[in-house]
């Protein structure tokens, strides 16, 4: 089965007004509502990672205050939500995934694997391939993109669904992702729409 990865679009990184911005996220929120949109129209699942940290999340050392669970900044764009959610929190714990369209999976680290639910729910949607997009390209979406790779998925990054902050970064990032197996998709390539 295919399982659309929608990574970290969230206030704090998608806007201006944000606390960790990405410049120019906002202008691929529309992009990332498609996406998903069009992963619920055809029973899709949608895992979109989240970050959700605590006031004095050690992350904080490395990175400005972001993402505080509970705030605004930590929930994702109206337009990026699909009915029918569960938030799959990242400690150890029993879900079930029936019903969910998106599947909310929270994480306090750069690696969307740090969550340890994470392969569970990925053997339980049967996930062989991976459609993913989001922010930071060279970061978060890197880690999610290599990991699900390693995990022996096929992974498709949409090329016009994703911001970075650093282009050399993010250029190493696409050749390791290439050489790793990963390939590059457009939005309209994935859902056949403009």
């Amino acid at each position: 089965m295919t399982v659309f990865f929608d990574v970290d679009t969230q206030l704090d990184f998608m806007y201006p007004a944000g606390a960790l911005y990405v410049p120019g996220a906002e202008s691929i929120v529309p992009q990332v509502a498609a996406l998903n949109r069009f992963a619920a129209e055809h029973g899709i699942p949608v895992v979109s990672t989240m970050d959700a940290h605590t006031e004095n999340d050690p992350e904080f050392l490395q990175w400005p205050p972001h993402c505080v669970a509970g705030t605004a900044g930590q929930q994702k764009p109206a337009a990026t939500l699909l009915e029918s959610r569960l938030a799959i929190p990242s400690t150890p714990r029993n879900f079930d995934v029936e019903g969910a369209r998106q599947i909310l999976i929270e994480k306090q680290s750069v690696d969307c694997f740090t969550n340890p639910n994470l392969p569970a729910l990925l053997d339980r949607l049967d996930a062989e391939q991976c459609v993913i997009y989001g922010v930071v390209t060279e970061i978060c979406v890197r880690n999610a993109a290599l990991g699900l790779l390693r995990s022996g998925r096929r992974v498709k990054l949409v090329t016009d669904a994703v911001r970075n902050l650093d282009d050399t970064k993010c250029a190493q990032f696409l050749q390791e992702f290439a050489a790793a197996g990963g390939e590059l998709a457009t939005v309209r390539e994935i859902t056949g729409f403009a």
